[in-house]
């Protein structure tokens, strides 16, 4: 079996990536927060050190893109290919309105004949390895079914398929009836994505999908670093490992902002995910949310550490 880790905007860059591998080294692939296409000739700052090589030492990453601009995305795949990579990630899944409403992200799946020719046009000029993360559709599930016989006329390096619609959000439960005919009728290799939070979240995707090889985990492992480990190894997250994972991230990041305040924003916005991982955690997650100074928001983590368990 082969892990991937999810492009988390906001949470999964570099350091969060490295910091995470140090730590527990259990991912095949970790997928970049996506980077848009612009007339600019050259990646943002931002986006530039997400995946400049010398950030990702040792570490297999694909940087993902987001656009429905054809020329746009050749011309980036071109510049992350001048930085090393060989494979970069086409974004048809992101739900969130102000990517939707420019036709981006899932907001694509809706202008099939377009999203076609878009396919055609980056898969005739690319040298690149190309895959995919998609949704099952904007609307409704059913659009999949005339999705997958646009994806099939491509040399998909990977169909990475959440199956839920753009209008499902988060909501609802993943589609697993589309997700199987999307394993029968796919010419391209399937990856799984959505909804493993625990182990039994797992064992129940593979005894009803033996065939899948390769699943991606987003939210799950911001919510449990040792999910895989668990998975794996049956071995629980330890107060301990967990601690320290905590802390490389958070001296990476005072180190990257030079200044603790922005520091201390990025770790607050891991624990919306990561508190629900320890016992009785509601009072521990308000006095983060309401950290003002860096030894304040110290001073709650170790509390927390100290005083509650691991679920």
């Amino acid at each position: 079996m082969k892990y991937y880790l999810a492009p988390m905007e906001g949470i999964a860059g570099y350091i969060y990536r490295n910091s995470y591998e140090k730590i527990f080294h259990n991912i095949d692939k970790y997928f970049t927060p996506f980077i848009p296409t612009t007339k600019s000739k050259s990646l943002k700052t931002k986006e530039l050190k997400d995946v400049l090589p010398e950030n990702n030492k040792d570490i297999n990453i694909v940087p993902q893109i987001i656009t429905n601009d054809s020329e746009g995305f050749s011309n980036l795949s071109e510049k992350l290919q001048q930085l090393g990579y060989n494979e970069v990630n086409l974004n048809l899944g992101c739900p969130v309105k102000t990517v939707v409403s420019k036709n981006r992200g899932s907001g694509f799946l809706a202008r099939r004949e377009e999203l076609d020719i878009f396919l055609d046009e980056i898969f005739k000029r690319d040298s690149m390895k190309i895959s995919i993360k998609t949704r099952i559709g904007k609307n409704n599930p059913e659009e999949f079914y005339e999705l997958i016989k646009i994806y099939n006329k491509y040399p998909i390096q990977e169909l990475i398929i959440h199956p839920r619609t753009q209008k499902d959000f988060y909501g609802n439960k993943p589609n697993l009836e589309v997700f199987k005919d999307a394993l029968s009728l796919s010419t391209n290799p399937v990856c799984y994505n959505g909804d493993i939070f625990t182990v039994d979240d797992y064992d129940k995707l593979i005894k009803a999908f033996p065939e899948v090889k390769t699943v991606m985990f987003g939210r799950g492992i911001l919510a449990n670093p040792g999910l895989i480990n668990e998975i794996e190894n049956n071995v629980f997250m330890d107060k301990e490992v967990l601690k320290n994972f905590h802390d490389e991230i958070l001296n990476k990041y005072i180190e990257l902002f030079n200044e603790d305040r922005n520091a201390m924003f990025k770790m607050k916005e891991l624990w919306k995910y990561m508190i629900y991982i320890f016992s009785d955690n509601k009072k521990y997650a308000e006095k983060i949310k309401k950290s003002q100074k860096l030894s304040d928001y110290k001073e709650v983590v170790s509390n927390l550490f100290m005083e509650q368990e691991i679920m």
